[in-house]
């Protein structure tokens, strides 16, 4: 009694012809829900905050806090 030989020819394609799709499938599964998942919440968060957003406000304020140097606060 022997044992059979495994399949060795061709083992490589055969299996690439199975995991390959599958992997491809995975890869844009995962890019599309990181951009509608990750990536568009924060276009979308970063706009909102910018459309409130006074930068002149904000120096005004750092500077009266003293933050730079060569922008002196109101009181000196």
């Amino acid at each position: 009694m022997s044992l059979t030989k495994p399949a060795m020819r061709g083992l490589l394609a055969k299996r690439l012809r199975f995991h390959l799709p599958i992997a491809f499938g995975l890869a844009l599964f995962a890019a599309v829900s990181f951009k509608f998942g990750v990536s568009e919440p924060r276009k979308k968060a970063y706009a909102d905050f910018y459309k409130k957003y006074d930068a002149m406000k904000e120096f005004n304020a750092m500077k009266e806090a003293g933050v730079f140097e060569s922008a002196r606060p109101s009181g000196e």
